[in-house]
């Protein structure tokens, strides 16, 4: 039906042309979207490598390089880390030491500060092994007799980490200090999983906590390692010879890839 013309209404929304005129907040409305999408756009073509054209090369798959962390391929990331932090603390590690497992990273980084070094293992059968014990239940293990535990990539294997945590302190001597490492980003351990079970990731609050609340504020201390493209590298299970030492060494706090903790049983 056509409108009259002299309608009051229809007559103000025709421009000079005759046209409708556009209602102001459909206008405003056009001129804000326009505005982000020119912002989006604008911001795509900021991005490097532009969008859909980062190269994966023989990184895009679905299975990693390697499901042993890159121990078929050299040095997992993992552990190097694991010994820079080890090495950065080579003068706390002296007297009566304990290690899990088997006493490289003792007879590695103590020598002859170590006047006896104990290897503790959680079943028997271990031929390294001194003491087989349970850092969960403290069995095995005697009060106040050890000066430095050396205790890397063992905590996300035990279900009561708190009741270990309270394990490793009884077990120092007064002055004595835990050397810790925790996995951050990481993939599973199917092996461990398999036979005792993986439960926890770490990041640097929760491993703080953890340790703080056994061993007291001001007696922890806490670093990470790790950075984008070691955390890439060590879920592909690529090795550290594999990636430069300036690249596995740059320190992002947003890529925890390994945690590392040192407590001291106050005297």
């Amino acid at each position: 039906m056509e409108r009259d013309p002299d309608d009051e209404g229809f007559s103000k929304r025709l421009n000079d042309s005759g046209v409708m005129a556009i209602p102001k907040i459909v206008t405003r409305y056009l001129l804000v979207k326009g505005v982000h999408k020119v912002a989006r756009l604008f911001r795509m073509a900021l991005l490097w490598p532009p969008h859909s054209c980062v190269r994966w090369g023989s990184l895009r798959r679905t299975s990693p390089v390697s499901r042993v962390f890159g121990l078929d391929r050299g040095q997992a990331i993992g552990r190097y880390f694991i010994e820079k932090f080890l090495a950065s603390r080579a003068d706390q590690i002296r007297g009566k030491v304990l290690e899990i497992g088997d006493n490289r990273y003792t007879k590695c980084f103590g020598g002859s500060r170590v006047t006896r070094s104990d290897v503790l293992h959680a079943v028997a059968g271990n031929p390294k092994a001194t003491l087989v014990g349970d850092l969960q239940s403290g069995q095995g293990l005697s009060s106040e007799v050890f000066d430095c535990i050396i205790l890397t990539q063992t905590l996300q294997f035990v279900y009561d980490m708190k009741a270990a945590v309270e394990t490793l302190h009884r077990c120092l001597r007064p002055g004595g200090v835990v050397l810790a490492t925790g996995t951050g980003i990481s993939q599973i351990s199917r092996y461990d999983m398999d036979r005792w079970g993986e439960y926890w990731r770490f990041t640097s609050l929760s491993a703080r906590r953890m340790f703080e609340a056994v061993f007291g504020v001001g007696a922890v201390t806490v670093k990470t390692y790790g950075n984008v493209l070691a955390a890439t590298a060590m879920l592909q299970g690529i090795s550290a010879s594999e990636l430069r030492p300036a690249e596995l060494d740059a320190q992002d706090p947003d890529y925890e890839v390994v945690i590392t903790i040192e407590a001291v049983r106050r005297p």
